[in-house]
């Protein structure tokens, strides 16, 4: 019976801990995306309390970091020696993000780092030894000379930079002046008053003493941001259009004057308002209070809608360290389709830009001069069905095309601007080495007192290569702005108010003439 109710028991046991052991532990595929799940999500969110970053791309940046305090009861002197050097005083601000009462009764900053010409300015009117050279026991040899004019000038600051500016040190060496420095200075001591780094420094009231980590946020210059896009070029399978494979970097770029260190950074796309010179703490710490409390975000680099801009968020944390330049891919498609264009604008009106429209209308000669050049652009869409469909920020777009034998050869490069989804995107990379164009002017009549003009064109596009291409002729009507086409030898389009454009098709190694006559009237 003791047996038999053992094995029962024994048998109920080995059950419920089956049982236990798979509502815990689930199905392993599960289980194991449910973990990665976790630590990504944990990665993403870092450390709540660390150092964050909003670097946007008009080379300035929000910081928030934490100041530890030690506070008494009652007017406490604290400092931050870990400042950016470009910060923009009047954008600082200091709370405890726990809530505690805390006064702050002033606030003030420092950005004299001591230079070596700052510490001569410390010993004008003093004596102290250079070092002028070595003995041939390799010891120092040392001079001494009174400091008359250390040559020091406090810089100036424009938008948060200084402007350095000096002259000459004076030196009295056994009673003799000389300009410059015998050798290099030895300084006794630093001055108490000297500090190595920026530095605010605040007094501050508390009724609540007691250590905690106060938060400090700030606006400050030097930091900025860019995209740029490797794309690689493929012919699709009908000849006359391409296939694009893109590669998106975020490249940041520190000139802040200070590392940080597992910092969690958002990059802000778009034409934030930025006045030079003048305070902005109010809107750009709103602005960056608003970002940090956003959820955490997908890897590697996570865009969203911001206000009337894109945020980017790196996944992970990161350590971005003075001088420093960073790179992180946010984006990558293949298949997209884009369409090759062949754009002729034969006429060559830039060396008239300073022209207005009277003397556009009474020079003869304007516009006949011919350009040879034809364009090459690549044309796509921003849009989910092309594989895209992303807000891309401005940057500097690359193309590459693959050679025969397997070597990516760059073949233009241009830039684009914030491109919200769903855009068409068209960029030029060059002039066709294989297509040429000639315009010229073929009949010119005018009668100023009856105000009208006529003219004749005669356009002509060659094509030396093996296959047929397709060719937009571009013409602007620029006489004036009533106009009509009296005769035309091909179709056109009307692109805006002055502009026209005739698409034809070239076969290999041959050419098309297009002629038009324009009438105008005033």
């Amino acid at each position: 019976m003791k047996k038999a109710l053992g094995l029962v028991l024994g048998v109920g046991l080995f059950a419920l801990l089956l049982v236990f052991n798979l509502k815990v532990n689930g199905a392993p595929g599960v289980t194991q995306a449910s973990s990665a799940h976790d630590d990504t999500k944990d990665a993403a969110a870092g450390d709540p309390g660390g150092t964050a970053l909003t670097i946007y791309n008009q080379n300035f940046f929000v910081a928030r970091e934490h100041v530890p305090l030690d506070l008494k009861a009652g007017v406490n002197h604290a400092e931050f020696a870990g400042i950016a050097a470009h910060l923009e005083p009047d954008s600082v601000i200091l709370r405890d993000p726990n809530g505690h009462a805390l006064q702050i009764l002033e606030q003030n900053y420092r950005n004299d780092p001591v230079s070596p010409e700052m510490l001569l300015s410390f010993y004008e009117g003093k004596t102290i030894d250079f070092v002028v050279g070595r003995s041939p026991d390799g010891k120092d040899m040392l001079q001494k000379g009174k400091i008359i004019r250390s040559g020091f000038v406090h810089p100036s600051y424009v938008n948060g930079y200084p402007q350095q500016a000096s002259t000459q040190p004076i030196v009295e060496i056994d009673g003799v002046l000389r300009f410059g420095l015998p050798g290099q200075p030895i300084f006794p001591a630093l001055n108490s008053d000297a500090i190595l780094k920026p530095t605010p420094s605040w007094l501050l009231r508390t009724d609540a003493p007691g250590a905690f980590d106060a938060e400090i946020s700030y606006v400050s210059g030097g930091m900025s941001w860019q995209s740029d896009y490797n794309l690689v070029v493929s012919d699709g399978g009908d000849k006359k259009t391409d296939m694009l494979d893109v590669i998106g970097w975020i490249t940041m770029h520190n000139q802040s004057g200070k590392t940080f260190d597992n910092a969690r950074i958002k990059l802000m796309a778009g034409d934030v308002n930025k006045i030079q010179g003048q305070p902005v703490a109010g809107r750009m710490y709103a602005m960056e209070s608003k970002a940090m409390d956003a959820a955490a975000m997908s890897p590697p680099v996570q865009e969203k809608s911001f206000d009337e801009f894109h945020l980017y968020t790196l996944q992970r944390p990161t350590t971005l360290r003075d001088e420093e330049t960073k790179q992180v891919e946010f984006v990558r498609s293949t298949g997209i389709h884009a369409q090759r264009l062949f754009i002729y604008d034969g006429a060559r009106t830039g060396d008239y830009g300073y022209y207005n429209t009277e003397q556009i209308r009474n020079d003869a000669n304007y516009g006949t001069a011919s350009n040879p050049k034809v364009w090459v652009m690549e044309e796509f869409k921003n849009s989910e069905a092309n594989h895209l469909g992303i807000p891309l920020p401005k940057g500097k777009l690359r193309f590459y095309r693959r050679d025969t034998d397997g070597h990516l050869e760059f073949i233009g490069e241009n830039v684009i601007d914030h491109t919200p989804k769903d855009e068409t995107i068209r960029v030029f990379t060059g002039n066709s080495f294989d297509v040429v164009g000639e315009r010229k002017r073929t009949n010119y009549r005018v009668d100023a007192n009856q105000h009208w003009m006529d003219e004749t064109f005669e356009v002509r596009i060659r094509n030396h290569k093996k296959e047929a291409v397709d060719v937009r002729a571009v013409e602007h009507l620029y006489r004036w702005t009533n106009w009509k086409l009296t005769e035309q030898s091909a179709q056109f389009r009307k692109k805006d108010a002055q502009t026209i454009e005739f698409p034809v098709t070239i076969a290999p190694n041959g050419e098309q003439v297009v002629t038009y006559t324009v009438h105008y009237s005033w």
